[in-house]
């Protein structure tokens, strides 16, 4: 499976599906977004998750089983910032991958079995509008992935500032013995 990371928490995969393409002008420092895709998923409707006009569809084939796990945006049940989707995107070769969106929560019991040993875990790592970098150890030590990617954090040059860097998320997963997973993308 071909990872593309296209910024904050969008990535391509296989050149055929965009996962939470950002609109123009939602995250600062990012380019406006302009990419091609057989499909286009978003974990939830706010701006930096929600670009699709951003995406142009072009014909081809989407060989990947799209699996959904309901979960929220924060750990108030949804109250403060709404559902969240996670997916689970099973490719044709039998590779499993998860995208979890904005998740501001553990996961249940429920969520930990959908999301458990994947091949690669997309998490967000920021804190503040999701789980923080101490959370996301915690859900990677649960989960077991063998590849685990961080996303939505800020960057010298993007991301909203009330986000923390990745920095944080690598020294408590090199505490935890899971930092040789981790694939920070540029």
């Amino acid at each position: 499976m071909k990872i593309e990371y296209l910024g904050h928490s969008c990535f391509r995969l296989d050149e055929a599906l965009v996962i939470d393409p950002y609109k123009d002008g939602s995250v600062p420092g990012l380019a406006p977004l302009r990419a091609t895709a057989v499909k286009v998923i978003c974990s939830h409707e706010h701006a930096d998750h929600s670009g699709r006009e951003c995406v142009e569809l072009v014909d081809g084939a989407c060989d990947f089983e799209i699996r959904e796990a309901p979960s929220f945006h924060d750990d108030k049940g949804g109250t403060l910032r709404g559902p969240n989707t996670i997916f689970v995107i099973t490719s044709a070769t039998g590779e499993k991958l998860v995208h979890l969106g904005d998740l501001g929560h553990f996961p249940n019991d429920e969520q930990l079995e959908a999301i458990s040993n994947a091949d690669y875990l997309l998490i967000p790592v920021g804190g503040y509008y999701t789980i923080d970098a101490e959370m996301a150890v915690k859900i990677c030590e649960a989960c077991r992935p063998k590849c685990i990617i961080p996303m939505h954090y800020r960057t010298p040059e993007s991301g909203y500032p009330e986000l923390a860097t990745v920095d944080e998320f690598v020294k408590l997963a090199e505490e935890a013995g899971i930092a040789d997973k981790i694939k920070v993308f540029s």
